[in-house]
């Protein structure tokens, strides 16, 4: 269920991004619509800033996590021009969920964090942000069917050497291609 929230203005969303699909790509316009400023966080963005936690042990695994950081912000990056939005809008950020103690080398502490929540998971985020003094908005909530996409069925899509590129944008398939990362 969808909420209506006022104008902020700086905005924070975070996510893995592996790969950047078009829920993700909902969830950050969705979100960029509601402040002036949107830093997009990305989580686990090395190994030493990736760690399992018990609402979901495999975020955390090589599997989970194929893309760089650098290729997923450049995946980011492209989709969000493509959709329109300025590079004056935006600032893609590593987000060390895992380590929420360093969130704040990142992030200003005064931003609004904006969320979807559909598990578990989602439910450990937001009391992780609120544990640490943050604005939390919740954007959806719902049951994982309300989902636009799901990484994990995007990798085992890919992997199986099916049809996948409909659950990306264009922006994202073209960079998968172009650089051999399939």
């Amino acid at each position: 269920m969808r909420k209506n929230y006022s104008q902020s203005r700086i905005g924070v969303v975070h996510g893995r991004f592996q790969p950047f699909h078009n829920g993700h790509l909902d969830y950050a316009l969705t979100a960029k619509g509601r402040c002036d400023f949107l830093y997009i966080g990305i989580a686990n963005p090395d190994p030493s800033l990736t760690q399992a936690h018990q609402a979901n042990e495999a975020r955390a695994t090589l599997p989970s996590n194929p893309f760089t950081y650098f290729e997923r912000q450049a995946m980011i990056k492209a989709a969000l021009l493509a959709a329109g939005l300025s590079q004056d809008e935006f600032e893609l950020v590593p987000f060390p969920i895992n380590f929420p103690e360093y969130i704040r080398y990142y992030t200003p502490a005064s931003a609004t964090y904006f969320m979807t929540i559909y598990d578990a998971w989602g439910r450990a985020k937001k009391e992780t942000l609120e544990s640490l003094g943050l604005k939390v908005e919740v954007l959806e909530e719902g049951t994982p069917d309300l989902k636009l996409a799901a990484g994990t069925t995007i990798r085992k899509t890919i992997t199986e050497q099916k049809r996948w590129e409909q659950f990306v944008p264009p922006a994202v398939a073209d960079y998968l291609h172009e650089n051999d990362l399939l």
